[in-house]
């Protein structure tokens, strides 16, 4: 075996560990809804970042995944069953780099080294170039996204044990948009705690009916398609009972598609990913709470009751 084939073969280990290590670190994910990313929709400013408020004081993690595509905010609504704009794409990664690894070895094995060369020479300007184009894409989008405006509406006092009951708070309109002022009563924020402690806990059974009566059909595909996975690697989530512990708006409004509420809430409970053939946990605690903090985005039909708020999306503080 020459030095060169040697070298590729170690190449090809050492990818294969950093694949392996990828992949376990994807698998030990938050087990709660959404798992701690970034998805779901926010009409008319799902690429806009929510107003700060006490409870989540810094700025919300950006919207990853998303049918909304910029400039065009209505489309989740209009098309609930199209695939999301934008997928997480490490665990892919991690495959490609392990198959080009054992790739590049059996090429070696087959034409030799200088027939080896010249593929990789040809790889390596291919990736260059895609980088640049990556990169070109990266900066005009980000560019676009400076440049849009931020919302105008500052955010609502705390409340230690509740969510704060503020009445006719409410956000002003977007500059140059259309998002007339939007009331809230108490019965609405008894809804989002309420719905808080739902979607956990039918997250927890892998209940889709339950958070199909719950969550807007986009969220619904997103959490069917993490059970989904979670199945087929023979896993399951247990998720104890949240416990609001506090809890304040951010801002609410009204668009043609839909009345939209989105709050921030400082939240406990139990989070823990168990293997289904033994029933050992994996990741996270039977037993110990976590507290988290997220920013969640509610939807009605214009003119419906506390009755139809539905979860539409879910950021990061």
């Amino acid at each position: 075996m020459t030095g060169l084939m040697r070298r590729w073969l170690r190449l090809a280990c050492v990818v294969s560990a950093f694949a392996a290590t990828g992949a376990l670190m994807v698998d030990q994910a938050d087990a709660r809804s959404g798992r701690g990313g970034n998805i779901g929709t926010r009409g008319t400013r799902t690429y806009q970042p929510p107003a700060t408020t006490p409870t989540a004081p810094n700025q919300a993690k950006p919207i990853e995944r998303s049918m909304t595509q910029p400039g065009n905010p209505s489309a989740a609504a209009r098309n609930p069953s199209a695939q999301p704009a934008t997928q997480a794409a490490r665990p892919s990664m991690m495959r490609n780099l392990l198959l080009g690894g054992l790739l590049g070895a059996g090429l070696a094995t087959l034409f030799g080294a200088g027939a080896l060369a010249n593929v990789l020479g040809f790889v390596l300007q291919m990736l260059l170039f895609g980088g640049l184009i990556y990169l070109a894409v990266a900066f005009f989008r980000s560019r676009s996204q400076a440049t849009r405006p931020a919302t105008a509406m500052a955010g609502a006092g705390p409340n230690a044990d509740r969510m704060e009951r503020a009445v006719n708070r409410s956000a002003t309109s977007v500059p140059g948009g259309s998002s007339p002022v939007l009331n809230l009563q108490q019965s609405d924020f008894d809804a989002f705690e309420r719905l808080l402690s739902e979607i956990q806990l039918a997250y927890g059974r892998a209940d889709l009916n339950a958070l199909g009566d719950r969550v807007t059909p986009e969220m619904l595909s997103y959490f069917a398609g993490d059970l989904d996975d979670d199945a087929k690697r023979g896993v399951r989530n247990e998720l104890g009972s949240p416990k609001l512990l506090q809890g304040d708006l951010s801002e609410s409004w009204r668009d043609a598609s839909g009345e939209w509420a989105t709050v921030a809430m400082r939240y406990a409970l139990t989070d823990a990913k168990v293997e289904i053939a033994s029933g050992k946990v994996v990741d996270g605690s039977r037993t110990e709470p976590q507290e988290v903090t997220e920013i969640w985005t509610f939807r009605r039909r214009n003119g419906a009751g506390p009755e139809a708020w539905e979860l539409a999306a879910i950021q990061q503080a």
